[in-house]
């Protein structure tokens, strides 16, 4: 259950964040409506899987997979095209990912 939260929390971080830019500072209702709802709905699952899993890395899945998703959303949503230094630090955030899911004895509280 724990993963089912945190893929919640990541989604709606995710979903906000790719909004963030369409609220035009906050002047527009609905995606500055749909921003505050996405982090909120994050923070909250994201407390959740804190019951289970250590700040530390919650946050390091959480932040990691949030960057990755957001700059593939940003592709096709913003015509932001990453260059290759960026597409070598996203590839090593999501080994880092992929290392703490395999290896870390922190991942239960």
């Amino acid at each position: 259950m724990v993963y089912l939260y945190l893929g919640i929390a990541i989604a709606a971080e995710v979903m906000a964040t790719s909004l963030l830019k369409s609220t035009e500072q906050f002047s527009k209702l609905v995606p500055s409506v749909i921003v505050v709802a996405g982090y909120l709905l994050s923070f909250y699952f994201l407390t959740l899987v804190l019951r289970h899993m250590s700040v530390g890395i919650a946050y390091a899945i959480w932040c990691g997979l949030g960057i990755v998703l957001v700059n593939l959303i940003a592709i096709p949503m913003y015509k932001q095209i990453p260059d290759w230094p960026a597409v070598l630090g996203i590839a090593l955030i999501i080994t880092g990912v992929v290392i703490i899911n395999l290896f870390s004895k922190n991942i239960a509280a």
